[in-house]
């Protein structure tokens, strides 16, 4: 826990470069939630610090204080969009939390079937960070219908911060991130890119061709007016309000076919009060005769 300082005019982080207030602090608190959901307690202090110090160089401001300012001022909307980035946690790995991509195995025969049938079949990775979550989808269903690119089935990945989707559209990773994918995955669907200092792995071309990278709040308003037939959201409501959550979950109840499938993280749940019903280790399908 952050301890409150004795006088008013003393920093929340002493002997640091830029002051801030529980004034600061409690403002850039209310941005971000009203922005983008996620509730930011006082005992992240010193995170929202360090997250925000580089943001105030590159604003060329030299307190806290004068950032609120911009940023809640008429000409700090694209700095208040780089603020919320900055405190969105991206932490991901390829096939994480492997028992959800074991479930995919389970359904996909059944989405194929619709596919051969010219039906559309589309995933949707919301919050997919650094493109982990959703080439991990895709690389699974690859290796399970390996002429996916020929029918008609895509993975929707969004998220809000502009600068994890370059990264994630780009597809390139070290190979100690790549760990967790399976050896005969590694070798059939990535291509080497070595340097005379360094060697990274790209995903390969078929695979990317499935993904579709996009900019999105999930708090916002979504685009997307077709359903859905998966949808992973991973870790991501665990930094939102209980009552967002909710609202979140059942705005997922709608954008899902009926018998589609919520993917949420291993300490989120589903409230009981929504069309859904668990079929698996926090997964979820929306029950059939649903009213939503």
């Amino acid at each position: 826990m952050v301890s409150t300082p004795a006088s008013r005019n003393e920093s929340l982080v002493p002997d640091s470069e830029f002051h801030m207030s529980w004034s600061d602090f409690r403002q850039i608190a209310q941005l971000v939630h009203a922005g983008a959901g996620i509730t930011l307690p006082e005992n992240k202090v010193n995170l929202v610090y360090s997250r925000l110090a580089k943001r105030l160089r590159a604003a060329g401001v030299r307190s806290f204080r004068d950032y609120c300012a911009l940023v809640t001022s008429s000409r700090g909307v694209d700095e208040r969009q780089a603020m919320i980035a900055a405190l969105t946690t991206n932490v991901t790995r390829f096939f994480r939390e492997m028992h959800h991509f074991d479930h995919v195995r389970q359904v996909l025969p059944k989405l194929l079937e619709r596919a051969k049938s010219g039906e559309r079949i589309r995933f949707w990775s919301a919050g997919c960070s650094s493109g982990e979550e959703p080439y991990s989808l895709a690389l699974t269903i690859l290796d399970m219908i390996p002429n996916a690119a020929e029918l008609d089935i895509l993975v929707l990945a969004t998220d809000i911060d502009p600068n994890v989707l370059a990264h994630a559209e780009r597809g390139v990773y070290r190979a100690s991130q790549l760990e967790d994918i399976p050896i005969a995955l590694r070798r059939n669907r990535l291509q080497t890119l070595r340097t005379e200092t360094d060697m990274s792995f790209r995903i390969g071309e078929e695979v990317r061709s499935l993904i579709r990278f996009r900019e999105l709040n999930l708090l916002g308003s979504w685009p997307m007016t077709r359903k859905f037939d998966a949808i992973f959201c991973r870790n991501v409501m665990i930094y939102f309000d209980e009552q967002t959550q909710h609202n979140l979950c059942g705005r997922y109840a709608s954008a899902l076919n009926t018998g589609g499938y919520l993917y949420v993280g291993h300490s989120e749940r589903v409230a009981g009060d929504l069309p859904f019903e668990l079929v698996s280790q926090t997964a979820y399908r929306v029950r059939h005769g649903a009213s939503r």
